[in-house]
């Protein structure tokens, strides 16, 4: 996952790749061509996140058993594979979430200015 202003990726980001992948799903079965355009979109096209990084995320929360995959149809017509949350998923994703947020409110804090 890159963001549009760097050339290289950041160790942070990359990071919050599978939150990111979890977030996406449980809002409903999705492919992974969606889930990139999904990320792109909803961060106002400053994530980017590549085939070579995604795919390979994907993967990892198959196996961990975060999200599952069912073949399918796309909205083209074509075969694709959709993936989904599940109960594990949605147990990661709560905590990863809370995780987050207090992560950010802490440096939030620390960029603030002092008075």
């Amino acid at each position: 996952m890159s963001t549009r202003s760097s050339k290289s990726q950041s160790g942070l980001l990359q990071g919050t790749l599978d939150l990111l992948i979890l977030q996406t799903v449980a809002l409903g079965p999705v492919h992974g061509h969606a889930i990139a355009k999904s990320i792109e979109s909803r961060s106002r096209e400053m994530l980017q996140v590549g085939h070579g990084s995604l795919y390979p995320a994907i993967q990892r929360l198959i196996k961990d058993g975060l999200i599952a995959a069912e073949d399918g149809t796309s909205e083209n017509n074509r075969k694709a594979r959709f993936y989904r949350l599940t109960a594990k998923g949605q147990r990661r994703l709560f905590a990863e979430t809370s995780r987050w947020e207090r992560f950010s409110e802490a440096i939030g804090l620390i960029l603030k200015p002092l008075t």
